[in-house]
């Protein structure tokens, strides 16, 4: 590791306010909302992602057991009598669904952030743990359940082929699997029914299109439908009702924003069920046994709920007059008489509630994060911004508590900013309760989360806006955001950093290549830093959707495509870098490939730049474990703080557990280097 610094540093330090150590000690204590630990915001929850059985007799839910996320089951309403049923020791369990028998919970894990999630089942009677998918390399996706025969679902794995996944019938009681077919013709989804039949299947095509076919019962394929490139994103089956009579598809064709249609498959009928002008459908609300739709909501600047049946009306008006903020639907009971909810608002923890239908009742479950509730959090705010070419951009800004005392959604003097841009691109920031902006508006910071072109949610053209503007006007939109802000009174020029992971470390990286002199620093998670390098180690499961990628970022099987890839990638450029970088990576990223962020920190060795890296060995995209989130943002803080002057919470113990390994410029981080040597061996 470098202990060096080069003059470009030393300049660079002195221009984006370089702070000693010492004085972030005293620093970190002045001014402002008292400081919310890290811990508070980035370690584990104390529960989480609640989910009512099928039979709503149990609650399932996330909490830590000896230090990890697992699974823990309790009575319906009886939180507290919750016993543990899973063993997980070192990977945090993260994704969970009641099987329809209600006689188990399902979960996926990986190992070491390697996205090989693989199928596992805990029965809450007996505390049994049983591997369902026990095959090396391989991935599982779920097709589709039944409720005429709830012991049973269909599975997809790429055990056979890493590239395409072969249907499965799985018995969730015994675990026995069986194959359905061997996905030879390379479809990359399938639509079962209730009778767990496979009745329709999808394949992208080398144009970037998509065909629906539909399937009899010998799997003899008959076209069904041809879906163009422009709305292959936003135009898929849906589903269909459990009486296999109708089609969902979100549908974008001769539309903009996504609607849900409804197709009467013995009348061909198709009719709109569900549609707004201003944003795509986003989330639904269907009957359980029935499968047909009941409500629908969108997200513009604020989730909104609208009935589809005028039965949950009035439960639409019942949540949104006695829930604060926002609300979405986790799981139902299979008589649809109880709901539990997610209930965001906003500016305090994020808690679940069970919602009795016919009472007309909500308790509350648990709080996400209770120790929240002494913490002064910030308010956050929708706002649209108006791009160059006249497109706009919804996006949201959190300024630090007290900053803005009339509550006009302005400071009263410019405070520094952060950059916050998503991942994706295919993804959308919302209004809500967001940890990193909170963290950072807590530090002193406006934050500004934009959607960008090429984000979802806004319509088809707003996606295809995007294509082959990776670098180009996707980079305009995020410069046009911070011009706003500037113009706004929020920031000044000199005090904002770019910070992003993905495709929004991506977007960093293009932000201190491109436009060196606009941003003050910048870190970079995860991201792309040579467009045609991370084109070749892509996971061979994205192989259906290559055609797409191809055409809305590049084609490197083409020598001009080749050409432009290398034309929109930072690592050309990284001789025009003149400010501080902090790179952060998983060892095991099967998306983003370690060698994006290798290659950028070693030409930025060979130049004399300063740059600082950390790598964490057992994560992938993204750092699931708890003290190693802890330790990055820990890092990231000391980097912001002496880039843009904002607050300083000392690392402490936050670096106890974490496995980072700091493999470059750990002195360009104040305290890095003494936190480091502090750190616990394991």
């Amino acid at each position: 590791m470098s202990k060096s610094k080069s003059a470009l540093w030393f300049f660079l330090a002195a221009t984006t306010a370089f702070v000693p150590t010492a004085v972030f000690a005293a620093h970190a204590q002045e001014g402002g909302a008292p400081l919310i630990p890290r811990a508070e915001l980035f370690g584990n929850p104390s529960k989480t992602n609640a989910q009512i059985s099928p039979d709503g007799q149990w609650i399932a839910f996330l909490a830590p057991s000896n230090g990890v996320l697992n699974i823990w089951v309790a009575p319906a309403g009886k939180v507290d009598e919750a016993k543990v049923v899973t063993a997980s020791t070192d990977r945090p369990i993260r994704q969970i669904f009641w099987a329809n028998n209600s006689a188990v919970v399902l979960y996926l894990n990986d190992k070491g952030g390697d996205e090989n999630f693989l199928l596992y089942s805990a029965d809450p009677a007996t505390g049994e743990n049983k591997l369902i998918t026990d095959f090396p390399k391989t991935r599982v996706v779920p097709f589709g359940g039944s409720e005429s025969r709830p012991d049973e679902m269909v599975i997809g794995l790429n055990n056979r082929d890493p590239r395409y996944f072969d249907p499965y019938l799985l018995n969730t009681r015994t675990g026995a699997l069986t194959k359905i077919a061997d996905n030879t013709e390379e479809y990359d989804g399938y639509v079962v029914d209730d009778a767990l039949k496979l009745r329709f299947a999808s394949k992208a095509n080398q144009d970037g299109s998509v065909e629906v076919f539909k399937l009899d019962d010998a799997l003899k394929a008959t076209s069904y439908t041809k879906i163009g490139f422009e709305d292959a994103q936003t135009t898929a089956p849906a589903g269909m009702t459990t009486d296999g009579k109708t089609l969902y598809f979100i549908e974008s064709r001769d539309r903009d924003t996504i609607a849900v249609t409804a197709t009467n498959l013995e009348t061909g009928e198709t009719k709109v069920v569900a549609q707004d002008p201003k944003a795509d459908i986003q989330g639904t609300i269907a009957d359980p046994v029935s499968g047909a739709l009941l409500a629908y909501s969108t997200h513009y600047l604020k989730t909104e709920w609208t009935a589809i049946d005028p039965a949950i009306q009035g439960d639409i008006d019942f949540l949104n007059a006695n829930l604060k903020g926002q609300w979405t639907l986790n799981s139902q009971s299979r008589d649809n008489t109880v709901w539990v909810l997610t209930n965001d608002p906003v500016t305090a923890s994020v808690n679940y509630q069970l919602y009795d239908r016919k009472a007309k009742t909500l308790t509350k479950l648990f709080d996400v994060r209770p120790a929240l509730a002494d913490d002064t959090l910030a308010p956050m705010y929708g706002v649209e911004i108006k791009s160059r070419d006249g497109l706009t951009l919804p996006s949201f800004l959190t300024l630090p508590a007290g900053a803005d005392t009339n509550g006009d959604g302005k400071p009263e003097t410019p405070v520094p900013m952060v950059l916050n841009v998503h991942g994706g691109p295919w993804a959308q920031d919302q209004y809500g309760y967001d940890a990193e902006a909170q963290w950072l508006a807590n530090r002193g910071y406006a934050v500004l989360q934009v959607n960008y072109r090429g984000s979802t949610g806004y319509g088809k053209n707003f996606i295809n806006a995007a294509d082959r503007e990776w670098g180009g006007k996707m980079h305009d939109d995020l410069l046009d955001a911070v011009k706003w802000a500037e113009d706004e009174g929020i920031t000044t020029p000199d005090k904002v950093a770019i910070y992003g992971g993905s495709y929004g470390g991506y977007a960093t990286m293009v932000g201190m290549t491109f436009t060196p002199t606009t941003f003050a620093c910048g870190v970079d998670i995860v991201g792309v830093t040579n467009l045609n390098t991370f084109m070749n180690t892509i996971p061979p499961y994205w192989e259906s959707g290559k055609p797409q990628l191809y055409r809305r970022v590049g084609d490197p099987t083409t020598e001009e495509g080749k050409a432009f890839l290398a034309s929109r990638s930072p690592i050309t450029k990284i001789g025009d870098i003149q400010r501080p970088l902090l790179v952060a990576q998983g060892a095991n990223d099967p998306r983003v490939n370690k060698d994006e962020s290798d290659q950028i920190v070693n030409a930025m060795k060979e130049k004399g730049l300063p740059v600082t890296y950390v790598l964490y060995p057992d994560e992938g995209h993204g750092f699931a474990k708890p003290a190693n989130r802890t330790s990055f943002y820990a890092i990231s803080e000391g980097f912001l703080s002496q880039c843009l002057g904002g607050r300083y919470q000392p690392v402490g113990t936050d670096f106890d557990g974490a496995s980072l390994q700091v493999l470059e410029g750990a002195d360009h981080v104040p305290g890095l280097t003494d936190a480091l040597a502090a750190k616990p061996t394991p």
